[in-house]
C-alpha cells in the first residue's frame, strides 16, 4: 500500500499531467446493443472516482474495459500514458498493475485464503514463496482477516472473503485499483466492513475507480461522482456538489429514488 499523503489533499495527478487513466470517446457493443456510447473520462492519480447510475447504464462495462476484460469497438485507453495492449504479455504485465475486485469473489475455491495471496506475486512476479506469503500475511493482517489465513473460501463469510479478494489484488502492488460493484453480493451487515477496507485504500492515496450502488460511500470517499445512464456519462462533480444539487434531470431523478429508502 503506499504511504498515507497529506490529510489536505490528495496528489493531483503524476508530475507531469499524465493521468492514471485515460478513456477517449470509448464506444462498445453487445450486439445490436451500445453499451458504451463515446465515452470519456479522465482519471488522476491518486484519485477516487466513483460511478453510479441505474442498472444497465454501463458502469460495469466501463468499469471492465479499463484492463481489457471487455474489449471495446472503437475510441482508447490509456494507462499512465501508454496504450491499452490488445493481448499476449503486455496485456498480462498491464493487469499486474491495474487490480481488480469483483462482484463475486473468485477465490480459488481449492486454495487456502493465504494461497490465494500469495499467487499471484509468485506466478506472475516471480516472488519467492516464503517472501510472498509473509507479504500476504501482512495485507489479510490490514485488511482484518490475517486469522482466516489458513482456511479455505468456503470456510469464511461473503464479507471476510470480499475482504481477501482485495488483499489479493493489492498482493501484485498495483498503480490502480478497480473495483465492480464490489458489495452487492453481501449481506447488510458484511457491507460496512469491506468498505471501510476501501475508504482506508482511499485515505492511502490509492488511485480508483468504484462501480457501486452505496451512496453512503460515494459521499465520503470519492473525489469525483461520475452518474451514467443509457450508455453514457450524463454527469460528474465533486460529491458535496452532485448529491446537494445534481445539475441534470436524470440524476436528480434517480437520486430521489436512491437516497429516500
Amino acid at each position: 500500500m503506499r504511504s498515507t499523503p497529506s490529510e489536505t489533499a490528495k496528489p493531483p495527478g503524476s508530475s507531469d499531467g499524465t493521468p492514471a487513466v485515460r478513456i477517449a470517446g470509448i464506444t462498445k457493443y453487445f450486439g445490436a446493443h451500445c453499451a458504451l456510447n463515446d465515452v470519456s473520462l479522465d482519471v488522476a492519480a491518486g484519485e477516487v472516482v466513483v460511478i453510479i447510475g441505474p442498472s444497465g447504464s454501463g458502469k460495469s462495462t466501463l468499469c471492465r474495459t479499463i484492463n481489457r476484460l471487455e474489449a471495446i469497438n472503437s475510441g482508447q485507453i490509456l494507462i499512465e500514458g501508454r496504450p491499452l495492449p490488445e493481448e499476449g504479455k503486455p496485456l498480462a504485465a498491464l493487469r499486474a498493475e491495474v487490480g481488480m475486485v469483483f462482484q463475486s469473489f473468485n477465490l480459488f475455491a481449492h486454495k487456502t485464503i493465504l494461497e490465494n495471496v500469495a499467487l499471484g506475486p509468485v506466478r506472475v512476479r516471480g516472488l519467492p514463496r516464503a517472501e510472498a506469503e509473509r507479504q500476504a500475511l501482512e495485507l489479510l493482517a490490514a485488511v482484518g482477516v490475517k486469522d482466516q489465513a489458513a482456511k479455505m473460501p468456503a470456510q469464511l463469510s461473503g464479507g471476510q472473503q470480499q475482504r481477501a479478494a482485495i488483499a489479493r489484488a493489492l498482493a501484485m502492488n498495483p498503480k490502480i485499483m478497480l473495483f465492480d460493484e464490489p458489495t452487492s453480493a453481501l449481506d447488510p451487515e458484511m457491507v460496512s466492513g469491506v468498505l471501510d477496507v476501501m475508504r482506508d485504500l482511499a485515505d492511502r492515496g490509492m488511485t480508483m475507480v468504484v462501480v457501486t450502488h452505496e451512496m453512503g460511500f460515494a459521499r465520503s470517499a470519492a473525489d469525483r461522482v461520475v452518474f451514467m445512464d443509457g450508455g453514457r456519462i450524463i454527469e460528474e462533480g465533486v460529491p458535496e456538489a452532485f448529491f446537494a444539487a445534481p445539475q441534470s434531470a436524470r440524476a436528480r431523478d434517480f437520486l430521489s429514488k436512491v437516497l429516500q429508502h
